[in-house]
């Protein structure tokens, strides 16, 4: 329920409009002075200020002043019998919501009351929705104990607050686009737009579209002028995802940019400054596009001011007990689950496991098994079948005997079977599970390979 003080030096109006506006489903506190008003704004966690304008010893114009000196976002409706255009002007001037005149219609009055209230409940939701994202994104906050993350840490903190441009690699799946929002979010930028771009998406021509805008018939189906990501991340942060894919062609157009900080639109002949900190990824090797002449060296050495190499989630291996935390809380969460515990086999599993998807991959493991779990504990059987592979079980094979294959293949089976066994705690329903084969199949298995 939203609290609206009313102040009004004639206690008949306290009265009366506390009783109309409780009606109305609001909670009314009353205040019959200024002073006392600042008093209560000092002290309660308020929606709306509905004043009088001419009260004695502190009219309306000054408890506004001081209202916004105190909580500058919160709406002031003024109310006055003495209204002109210039008073309703000057209240607005100095930040009230909205100005009326007494005598006022009941319904006039809800309705600029209920727009107000409105407003301000949008205006604090989007900042609790800001703060929600700084927390989600802050540096600090990205799981990560290893020394190649505390590394990435280190960086990320360096040149958060800097201007300088930042070039991320590493696999898909690794977190590229996290890192290029914890920058944004622990910048003096952190208030103003962080736009993306997906440049593989996007053919050449709409990536060109997107990016610089275009002119009212720049070209067929070009109906109207539409501003490019460049003027929409003025003053604020331009993430190019995949930067890798840009066309050459496209390459001379952007490093132009990234050196002048002007562009035209496409079809468009006015140079338009723009004040943006440019954040670009890649999961491709830049020096090698270079050398293979599919990537623009200047542009490069443009983007790679500062390089952030995130590692494979198979090289932090020791972060994933941590992620695993996080994600199956997470999904807990919204499954609208109890507390879940994984089994020691499952966790043994996740750690050796290679995740080729990286984190990406290992969020979407962790949330299936979240979903599909039958009890409190997640344990093998509730990850993805197709989690076991070859790449997993690091088998050695001597290539010069590879034309015994029976002796070869046996030598593979083995092998998986003895890995299954390890990653199961010697549960032979579950390595049987891992396999993909039954479990009497499994122990007939066992006793051709003496594993028994």
């Amino acid at each position: 329920m939203e609290t609206i003080l009313i102040v009004d030096d004639e206690k008949n109006y306290l009265v009366v409009l506390s009783a109309f506006l409780s009606g109305e489903g609001y909670e009314t506190l009353t205040a019959d002075s200024a002073q006392q008003a600042l008093e209560v704004v000092e002290t309660t966690d308020l929606d709306l200020v509905l004043t009088d304008m001419k009260m004695p010893t502190m009219d309306g114009i000054e408890l506004l002043e001081r209202i916004k000196e105190k909580v500058p976002d919160l709406p002031v409706v003024m109310m006055t019998a003495y209204g002109t255009v210039e008073k309703a002007v000057g209240a607005m001037q100095l930040g009230a919501f909205n100005f009326i005149q007494k005598p006022f219609q009941n319904e006039t009055l809800k309705q600029i009351v209920d727009k107000a209230v409105r407003t301000y409940r949008v205006l604090k939701e989007n900042r609790r929705l800001v703060r929600a994202l700084e927390n989600l994104y802050r540096f600090d906050n990205i799981i990560g104990k290893s020394e190649p993350m505390q590394a990435v840490f280190h960086i990320i903190q360096r040149v958060a607050h800097t201007k300088a441009t930042v070039l991320i690699t590493g696999e898909s799946g690794t977190g590229k686009e996290l890192i290029a929002k914890a920058i944004h979010f622990n910048s003096p930028r952190r208030n103003k737009s962080l736009v993306a771009v997906s440049c593989a998406a996007l053919t050449e021509t709409l990536l060109e579209s997107e990016l610089f805008g275009h002119e009212k018939g720049a070209f067929t189906g070009a109906t109207t002028m539409k501003k490019g990501r460049f003027e929409m991340a003025h003053e604020g942060t331009l993430f190019l995802d995949e930067i890798g894919e840009v066309p050459v062609s496209l390459q001379v157009k952007l490093l132009r940019v990234l050196e002048e900080m002007s562009f035209e639109r496409v079809g468009g002949t006015k140079p338009i400054a723009v004040d943006m900190r440019l954040i670009a990824a890649t999961n491709k090797d830049l020096k090698a596009e270079v050398e293979h002449n599919r990537f623009r060296k200047e542009l490069y050495f443009r983007l790679n001011v500062v390089g952030i190499k995130l590692p494979p989630l198979r090289e932090r291996s020791e972060d994933i007990p941590l992620l695993t935390a996080h994600f199956v809380n997470k999904y807990t969460r919204e499954a609208n689950r109890g507390e879940m515990t994984i089994s020691p086999e499952t966790m043994r599993f996740l750690c050796n496991h290679r995740w080729p998807g990286n984190v990406r991959e290992f969020e979407h493991a962790i949330e299936r098994a979240v979903l599909f779990s039958k009890g409190n504990e997640i344990t093998l059987d509730d990850l993805p079948k197709d989690l076991v592979s070859f790449a997993d079980l690091e088998i050695p094979i001597d290539w010069q005997r590879l034309s015994n294959l029976p002796e070869t293949l046996d030598a593979i089976e083995k092998r998986l079977i003895q890995k299954a066994l390890s990653l199961s705690n010697n549960v032979q329903s579950r390595a049987a599970h891992l396999l993909g084969i039954p479990r009497n199949n499994l122990h007939y298995r066992l006793k051709k390979h003496n594993l028994l």
